[in-house]
């Protein structure tokens, strides 16, 4: 009996071990489709996992681009990828096939967050129609409270005054700017949200703050995409509350914003904000099952618009801090450009722009020089299409010193800015950043602010800071401290 059970054990291996192998196997059969992209050989289930470094997803994916070229495929376990490099690749993808491309691929992680087929939030929503809904009330919304007007240019000006008094505050000894940086860019993006301003002293900010970037390591860290790549593993009890612990936290707080806004509003008032805005739109809706405009929805954007309305922009100033005390040639004259155009008895506007081409120019090679988002956001093809040369199934150097910082990039041989084809910072195509005009203005109003009021040094007795980034969920400047000496 012994025996017979241990036979009938191992067959019921072998017959596993078969199964298995045959479900890769059809998840793999791509591979041998006419034209479709090289890549390194997957392992059996795991996918290319294991040749992944998730500490620097950049420079794994750059040896993947020298080894197989522009256009390379992968297996997330047992999901098929292909990364796409190279100006015109990206073009090619993103902006020819725009509609082609606008998908996302299913995250069942995000599952875990409340997200479903009616409440998918912004970025990492399907392309449908509740997407293009909430995506066509997010732009006209952030519109009418603002953006690309002189009353948010008013309200970021402002900031930029609370974030120099608290610079001065430090009285030219040596700190750390990448607190007070999140500080200032959240309270630009909480007045649009709830039309509230927070002290830089209050706890709740801080909270904010300390979840949004719990959430993000989170989000991309190994363990969430080996969830997504094997969804199963988040049947195993408890395993989603530890992993999603800080998520789960910040939209207990995102819960809890609502619930005090829902309290102050005036439904007879014109809204304040966009959460007013929105809530309007689902009393509207009430009783339309096809609508998008519901509670659970509302908490969904709001989570989504504070994560990528302050954490982008607070990197990119601080990489430009970083490189301001790195090349202090390069402040020099962007202080002398200020002190041409704007002078020292007023604050900057965004009027000044045109006439600054050199600052202008630094401010996008921060955005290049940074790339905060090398990776991008994933999308899906929702039909097959053509790629370089190469089949996506359905489901010359740009850059003159591409490794240096250097302004000259965006100027010509007159000094003139110009904009080069390859500056995609906000990605493009149908899912081109929203908040486009928000950071573009914020990046130009604080920068010049602050250099305006301060010249910016390495402390003394202290190393020169490294230029070279830390990738967590975007590419973080190591960290670093600066004097901040009054002009």
């Amino acid at each position: 009996m012994g025996l017979l059970t241990g036979e009938a054990l191992w067959a019921m291996a072998v017959a596993v071990a078969i199964f298995l192998l045959l479900v890769d196997l059809m998840h793999r059969r791509q591979r041998w489709a006419a034209r479709y992209p090289p890549g390194p050989v997957p392992l059996p289930g795991l996918g290319n996992l294991l040749e992944m470094d998730f500490q620097n997803l950049p420079y794994c994916f750059y040896k993947l681009q020298r080894r197989f070229g522009e256009v390379v495929s992968l297996h997330l376990g047992w999901r098929p990828a292909v990364v796409v490099n190279g100006l015109e690749a990206v073009r090619e993808a993103l902006v020819k096939h725009s509609e082609d491309t606008a998908d996302r691929p299913p995250m069942p992680a995000l599952e875990q967050l409340g997200f479903g087929p009616r409440s998918q939030g912004l970025f990492m929503a399907r392309h449908s129609h509740a997407w293009r809904e909430q995506r066509r009330f997010s732009v006209s919304t952030l519109r009418n409270f603002g953006l690309g007007k002189k009353s948010l240019e008013q309200w970021v000006t402002q900031e930029a005054g609370c974030l120099c008094e608290a610079f001065a505050d430090h009285s030219g000894h040596p700190f750390s700017p990448k607190a007070l940086l999140n500080k200032a860019v959240c309270n630009v993006i909480a007045s649009l949200i709830c039309a509230r301003r927070f002290d830089y002293d209050d706890t709740f900010l801080d909270r904010i703050l300390e979840l949004l970037q719990n959430k993000m390591n989170e989000e991309s860290s190994i363990i969430t995409v080996l969830l997504n790549a094997v969804p199963v593993l988040l049947r195993i009890p408890g395993l989603p509350g530890k992993v999603f612990a800080s998520q789960k936290a910040f939209m207990d707080l995102v819960d809890e914003l609502l619930a005090e806004h829902k309290v102050t509003r005036d439904a007879a008032e014109p809204p304040r904000d966009l959460t007013d805005a929105f809530l309007a739109e689902v009393e509207k809706a009430k009783g339309n099952p096809d609508s998008s405009f519901n509670e659970d929805n509302l908490r969904l954007v709001v989570a989504d618009l504070f994560t990528a309305g302050m954490v982008s922009t607070s990197t990119t100033l601080s990489w430009a801090l970083l490189l301001m005390i790195l090349h202090p040639d390069v402040q020099c004259r962007v202080q002398q450009e200020i002190d041409e155009v704007i002078g020292q008895a007023r604050r900057p506007e965004m009027g000044d722009q045109a006439r600054m081409p050199f600052t202008c120019a630094v401010i996008h090679e921060v955005q290049r020089f940074a790339d905060i988002v090398p990776l991008g956001v994933p999308h899906m093809t929702s039909r097959d299409i053509d790629i370089r040369g190469f089949l996506i199934p359905k489901d010359e150097r740009a850059w003159e010193q591409p490794f240096r910082f250097h302004p000259a990039h965006f100027l010509d041989a007159q000094g003139r800015f110009v904009k080069p084809e390859a500056f995609m910072p906000f990605s493009a195509g149908r899912r081109a950043c929203l908040g486009e005009p928000l950071a573009r203005m914020e990046l130009f109003l604080f920068f010049t602010c602050l250099l305006q009021r301060f010249s910016f040094s390495v402390p003394a007795g202290q190393p020169r800071p490294s230029d070279f980034g830390v990738f967590e969920a975007l590419m973080m400047p190591a960290p670093y401290q600066l004097c901040a000496v009054p002009r």
